[in-house]
């Protein structure tokens, strides 16, 4: 059995952890933003094609302590690297460091770095490593002077999919929409609607969560490139994940008020294969009505940071409140932003509130399930 580490947002390990053990997998721990697990080596290709809340897979090389440069060396000098890199392999080095007397984020890496060429140079009988070969990116968590050093297997982050060749200004990224579609439990018989749709992603991910359409099926993984993950396990695991789709009669309903989003939402859609699902047009949110249908409506709309000014937020979140709760009486309302007073200007107490941020910014999903003041 092989050690894993999936790293997400902060706000989503609860969600990351339901999916690494519906995948059969054994968690070992959690902590903010990872959560590790063991599993076997096909876990490589499944993790990094299915997860749809973690933004990269890690392979773990070791553990241990280290509060000096020197105890830094030793412990990364006595892993067995060579196991994973050959003798022409690349070997670059990042990481991060949090809370631990080795603060210095090159300095730890120089040392890695000198470490591993040193363990590696012994193992194959070299004095230069000419790391022309396949790239094995080692990546360092340092946090209370312990540290886990890894492989990334993911390469690019999982949050880019691959169907949103180019976004809109201040765009959604992809794990946390899918984690906001989740949240507003999508179902078959409910409108699910985006009144500020932007690019599309929610919707796009709440119809691939519907459909059980696997986020990563449609890219390629650091790790392909690797050995000791054979070709076969990432055949199997695609195969596997596209007969796992099934058909639905899930609609959404995306509006904004840019027309170029809209037009670049439908783009996203069709590269997503989700597009038949969805309809989108040019709206101004404040006039969204029901037409007597049932209807969810989960939305990132502009916090007033990087888009709109925030006497401009202000106004447009008091006039959404009056307008949805006038047309809107029945629906369910899922609102993430980072504004603190978005409750009171909407008008509305929500009935639950989950923190979550985007990217790094702190926000808030406001939930709301029933029409009340």
């Amino acid at each position: 059995m092989l050690e894993y580490t999936a790293t997400c947002l902060f706000g989503l390990e609860g969600l990351l952890g339901e999916e690494i053990d519906a995948l059969g997998y054994t968690r070992t721990q959690t902590i903010d933003g990872r959560i590790t697990f063991t599993a076997d080596a096909a876990a490589a290709a499944v993790c990094n094609i299915n997860l749809r809340y973690a933004e990269r897979l890690y392979l773990n090389l070791g553990h241990f302590h280290a509060e000096t440069f020197e105890a830094l060396f030793e412990g990364t000098r006595s892993l067995p690297l060579e196991d994973w890199i050959g003798k022409n392999d690349a070997f670059p080095v990042r990481g991060h460091s949090i809370k631990s007397t080795l603060f210095s984020v090159p300095d730890c890496q120089r040392i890695i770095k000198k470490a591993a060429a040193t363990r590696l140079g012994q193992a194959y009988g070299m004095t230069q490593l000419p790391e022309t070969g396949i790239k094995y990116q080692i990546d360092f968590f340092l946090f209370k002077n312990n540290i886990t050093l890894m492989i990334d297997l993911s390469g690019t982050p999982l949050h880019k999919r691959g169907y949103r060749p180019k976004t809109v200004q201040a765009p959604l990224r992809e794990t946390l929409a899918a984690a906001v579609a989740k949240l507003a439990r999508p179902r078959e018989d409910v409108l699910f609607c985006d009144p500020f749709c932007g690019s599309g992603t929610i919707l796009i991910e709440a119809t691939m969560l519907m459909r059980n359409i696997a986020p990563g099926l449609s890219r390629r993984f650091a790790a392909e490139k690797y050995p000791q993950f054979s070709e076969k396990l990432w055949q199997m695991a695609r195969e596997e994940a596209k007969a796992n789709e099934r058909n639905t009669d899930f609609a959404c309903l995306g509006s904004d008020i840019d027309p170029a989003a809209v037009e670049l939402a439908a783009e996203c859609a069709k590269q997503a294969g989700v597009e038949a699902s969805i309809s989108f047009l040019c709206q101004d949110a404040r006039v969204l009505e029901s037409g007597g249908r049932r209807g969810t409506i989960a939305t990132n709309p502009p916090y007033g940071e990087r888009l709109m000014s925030p006497e401009e937020v202000d106004v447009l979140y008091q006039d959404i409140g009056r307008a949805w709760k006038k047309n809107l009486e029945r629906w369910q309302i899922y609102v993430l932003t980072s504004h603190e007073a978005f409750p009171r200007l909407f008008g509305r107490r929500a009935d639950k509130i989950r923190k979550l941020y985007n990217g790094m910014i702190p926000c808030h999903l406001y939930q709301f399930f029933k029409n009340h003041t």
